[in-house]
């Protein structure tokens, strides 16, 4: 299974400047990307606090929601919460037949994903912002080898790094 962290980051790289902060400042070419890649892997994994600033699940593609509130019960039919370890959840989607995942944050469950090793390619799409102050692309240190495989520019405003990981 392939997981591809996808995330915009400010020019400080921030993510956001708080939890509950909406990416509305990312510019709608990085929203295109995000849609076509998540769409095209089909499935999509984040946060509770990431899900929650959206409110209602990205449509087309599996939501997998992770949480530790084990009661929390989903009303859409392409949206589950889950309280289980990465690997468990990687396990369980390629058993259901998807090759590839794509990680939309937040930063705490980038950093559980990372500190196993289950990351294996990074896409950020960097926007010219600084927000001095907010989240960053991970919760803590996190050591990480990786490859730059491509820069392209995104419209006018854009920049996008896609790199892969040296394991």
């Amino acid at each position: 299974m392939k997981v591809t962290l996808l995330m915009a980051i400010t020019l400080d790289g921030k993510i956001g400047k708080s939890p509950d902060h909406f990416p509305d400042w990312t510019g709608k070419e990085d929203k295109k990307l995000f849609k076509d890649l998540s769409t095209k892997a089909g499935a999509v994994i984040m946060g509770s606090k990431t899900f929650d600033t959206m409110g209602i699940p990205l449509p087309n593609r599996k939501n997998v929601i992770l949480t530790r509130d084990k009661n929390r019960k989903s009303q859409w039919e392409n949206l589950v919460f889950r309280n289980d370890p990465p690997r468990v959840i990687l396990e369980d989607l390629e058993k259901e037949g998807y090759k590839q995942v794509i990680l939309a944050g937040g930063a705490l469950i980038n950093s559980l994903f990372a500190e196993e090793k289950l990351i294996d390619e990074i896409i950020v799409t960097i926007s010219p912002k600084i927000f001095g102050y907010g989240l960053s692309l991970f919760t803590q240190e996190i050591s990480m080898d990786l490859e730059l495989k491509e820069v392209k520019r995104l419209g006018k405003e854009l920049v996008c790094l896609t790199c892969t990981t040296v394991k």
